[in-house]
């Protein structure tokens, strides 16, 4: 396959279209940047409640692109799904700071440190969406709450009222859940309020017709959460996941090449034939390109060239970053994914400008050491402990046997490391944190695997992939070398 466009003129392109850092929270998604991969078809189903996906895999980027009418009538359209187009969407809780709608995390700490039921605020939370005149005027959700209580037939008839009116207009109410890792600093805590929502979602699926939740949700996070209540197991057997597969990681990034405003995207369109535009700004690639992995490397090789060095032996470029990009579950985030390009980029416009494709290959492995930094920096938020766990097995070689990570974490004297982090504090708090069975390790192991950060070997040694490995100073023979500190 052919490109138009020389070296340095797609080198352009490719900087334009990857912003140095591609995030959710920082990027609005808009006409031109939605992507809408055929595996997430189902996430978006009015009857999926439940939406599992790692950070970074698109749960925010679906959360705000249903927030927005435009948005969801172009995804109603390419899904073929007639009732998303007339759902009306309320958020129940998201990363923005929106006290009218939700209560934030701090207020969230204060009604749980006063015993308020997880329940009983996200009941609340539905009937200030549904518009229930009474709590409009009612400025603390406190008292908000305290009137849902006291009145529990009104909650009840407003419920009613609201899906006899959404029959009525041909409608459907969906409620939006995001961001849940900020609900409590307080693991225990968060989990409890996880369940809260959970519950409320399936009653309000078991019981009306025309109210939905839908809530964008970490697999770690639905793990942990305490769902005791009945017919729980419906709500996380119909769960769908947002995957990524490697056809759909490059379909995401031709999609982005083709949809920046430049001179540049427009000759890149014409040299691959086949897209089309059925909104005004939004370009969509050809099938070819969404799913075809042999014109898909075709492309990537005339941006990239074929291999990973100076023959097939070194890898092959199509196949070589996302294979480097996988967690444990063979996942990788479109987020990574999409640095990892942007950080090749920049590489080879500072050290290779003269090469003769866009990308060079050690433009590539520079960004999977920048990916992978990313990645530990996130799980290190988002999970403290998984650090605490894998720092003594920095400096080892991967391939690894079982006993040797026992044998280092007991000489580091893990269990006793992590029990004193699963009881800290953060400024004055204290808080929880941690894995469900510090004190025995081959459960440790079972859990870092069920994360992605750990994989068993079938001779059962254990691998952490290039996408932890490296930034956690892990090495592996003839793998990308790891970043030292």
């Amino acid at each position: 396959m052919t490109v138009l466009l020389p070296p340095q003129e797609l080198r352009a392109l490719l900087g334009a279209a990857l912003p140095s850092t591609y995030d959710a929270d920082t990027i609005e998604p808009t006409v031109s940047t939605l992507f809408t991969p055929a595996g997430h078809r189902r996430a978006l189903d009015v009857d999926t409640t439940v939406v599992k996906g790692g950070r970074g895999a698109g749960k925010t980027f679906w959360f705000r692109s249903l927030r927005d009418d435009r948005l969801r009538a172009v995804a109603a359209s390419e899904y073929l799904i007639d009732r998303l187009a007339r759902v009306r969407v309320d958020a129940g809780y998201g990363a923005a700071i929106d006290s009218d709608l939700y209560p934030g995390p701090g207020e969230l700490h204060h009604l749980v440190g006063r015993d308020v039921a997880a329940h009983d605020v996200w009941n609340t939370v539905l009937l200030a969406a549904l518009g229930v005149p009474d709590l409009k005027s009612v400025l603390s959700w406190e008292e908000r709450i305290r009137w849902v209580r006291e009145h529990p037939m009104a909650r009840d008839r407003v419920i009613a009222d609201a899906d006899r009116q959404a029959r009525t207009d041909g409608t459907l109410r969906m409620i939006l859940f995001d961001a849940l890792e900020h609900l409590h600093r307080d693991r225990r805590h968060a989990d409890q309020l996880v369940a809260g929502i959970l519950q409320l979602a399936l009653e309000v699926r078991l019981r009306t017709q025309n109210i939905r939740f839908k809530v964008f949700i970490r697999p770690d996070m639905l793990d942990g959460a305490l769902l005791s209540f009945p017919d729980a197991s419906k709500l996380t057997s119909n769960a769908a996941n947002l995957t990524w597969s490697p056809p759909n990681l490059y379909g995401l990034l031709f999609h982005h090449l083709g949809n920046v405003s430049t001179t540049e995207a427009e000759r890149f369109r014409a040299s691959v034939p086949g897209w089309t535009e059925p909104t005004p700004g939004r370009h969509l690639p050809p099938p070819s390109l969404l799913g075809d992995e042999d014109q898909q490397t075709a492309l990537f090789t005339a941006i990239a060239g074929p291999y990973m060095g100076a023959n097939f032996r070194k890898g092959h470029t199509y196949t070589w970053l996302p294979n480097h990009l996988m967690d444990g579950a063979e996942q990788v985030s479109p987020r990574s994914f999409l640095n990892a390009l942007a950080k090749a980029v920049e590489e080879t416009e500072a050290r290779y400008a003269t090469h003769p494709y866009a990308i060079h290959h050690e433009g590539i492995r520079r960004g999977v050491q920048a990916a992978s930094t990313t990645r530990v920096e996130e799980i290190r938020e988002d999970l403290p402990w998984v650090q605490t766990a894998i720092a003594p097995l920095a400096g080892q070689q991967v391939p690894i046997d079982e006993s040797l990570v026992i044998g280092l974490w007991t000489d580091h004297e893990l269990t006793e490391s992590l029990q004193r982090q699963m009881t800290g504090t953060v400024g004055s708090e204290a808080v929880r944190t941690g894995p469900r069975n510090p004190d025995r390790y081959p459960d440790l192991i079972g859990e870092l695997i069920d994360l992605g950060v750990m994989r068993r070997r079938k001779d059962g040694r254990i691998d952490l992939p290039d996408v932890y490995r490296v930034a956690f100073s892990i090495g592996r023979k003839g793998g990308v070398p790891r970043v030292r500190t």
